[in-house]
């Protein structure tokens, strides 16, 4: 059995944590900067990236206590070195490298997106490549066939906002704060699901991307109206993003040989609408559904050192002067799409 430690700072959770390559998670630790950035509505960088270097050494201190592990007891170290906010990146993966330095194991350079990607293998081992993948975060809403470790083909990417961002943008145009995700969906619980006429972008179109920017700005035009109550806005915006999932998902998995589960990952992933909409969607098409536990879903250390796990069971290792990445699509070689899409 061997050990990774995983580190993560792309974005404003610090987090560490240790496990083994049989999938146990043996000690984990998270910070959480919620308060730092709540007053400015959203991810300030260099907030984010003095907190990281704060916390990120005791932290790793702690999990090593904790699992009575030592540095030189460790199979790899794993970062994540990108995509994300570049000063976090890089606090993160210097720290790796130091360490990984100083107790002479290999470094394992992440890219987050697999982390997520991979995610759902660390809590289920029955999870056998390939599978599809509806990847949705803050930063990202992607559709991906992940074919095995590091082999990601791209079927569809936003050409515009990600998911996350357009709950958070309707949190704030809300006022409910940050994080947005978990209060407008618990808001939407309140609200009647067709009060609002809000778009559905794209939908019905013969591309498989997606588009949230004039979805944030009808939800932003229905407060302004002040003809709707808010938990009906939460409620009919929550059901618009499902609608436009499912029929990106429909377009871009049409006249495919369907794998055998459909997997959701990213912080999206932790709302329980989305959750339920998508294995119906899986169900209907005899697909096993895969979503990984809560704690897996938003930034964690654990994916970190689980993709780290699987890249060395392949052999894979990084050298030290491995650079970190704002950008670092998962799939170098996919068409480039119009908009934003650059940033997949």
């Amino acid at each position: 059995m061997g050990i990774v430690l995983g580190i993560e700072s792309s974005c404003d959770e610090t987090a560490a944590a240790l496990v083994t390559t049989d999938r146990q998670i043996i000690a984990e630790r998270i910070a959480s900067q919620v308060e730092a950035h709540a007053p400015y509505g959203g991810v300030v960088p260099e907030i984010a990236a003095r907190a990281h270097a704060e916390k990120l050494a005791p932290m790793i201190e702690d999990v090593l206590k904790e699992a009575n592990v030592a540095l030189t007891d460790l199979d790899a170290i794993a970062a994540t070195a990108g995509p994300g906010l570049i000063g976090g990146v890089m606090v993160g993966l210097v720290s790796a490298k130091a360490l990984a330095m100083a107790s002479d194991v290999p470094l394992i350079a992440i890219n987050h997106l697999e982390g997520h990607a991979l995610s759902p293998r660390l809590a289920d081992e029955t999870l056998k490549f390939p599978y599809a993948l509806l990847l949705v975060s803050g930063g990202h809403c992607q559709i991906l066939m992940v074919e095995g470790v590091g082999q990601y083909r791209r079927l569809a990417t936003t050409i515009d906002d990600a998911l996350g961002e357009a709950f958070d943008k309707t949190a704030k145009i809300l006022g409910l704060g940050y994080p947005g995700g978990p209060a407008v969906e618990r808001l939407a619980l309140e609200g009647d699901a067709s009060a609002v006429p809000l778009p559905r972008p794209l939908v019905g179109s013969g591309e498989p991307h997606f588009s949230f920017a004039g979805l944030k700005s009808a939800v932003m035009r229905a407060k302004d109206s002040g003809n709707y109550a808010d938990a009906d806005i939460a409620a009919s915006f929550q059901q618009a993003a499902i609608d436009c999932l499912l029929d990106r998902l429909r377009v871009a998995l049409n006249n495919r040989t369907l794998p055998p589960a459909l997997v959701v990952a990213g912080g999206v992933a932790a709302n329980t609408a989305i959750r339920g909409a998508l294995e119906g969607f899986a169900d209907a098409r005899q697909m096993r559904f895969v979503a990984p536990p809560m704690t897996l879903c938003t930034d964690n250390a654990a994916m970190i050192a689980w993709a780290g796990a699987e890249r060395l069971a392949s052999g894979q290792s990084d050298p030290l002067d491995f650079v970190a990445r704002p950008r670092w699509p998962l799939d170098p070689d996919a068409a480039p799409v119009r908009g934003a899409g650059a940033k997949a």
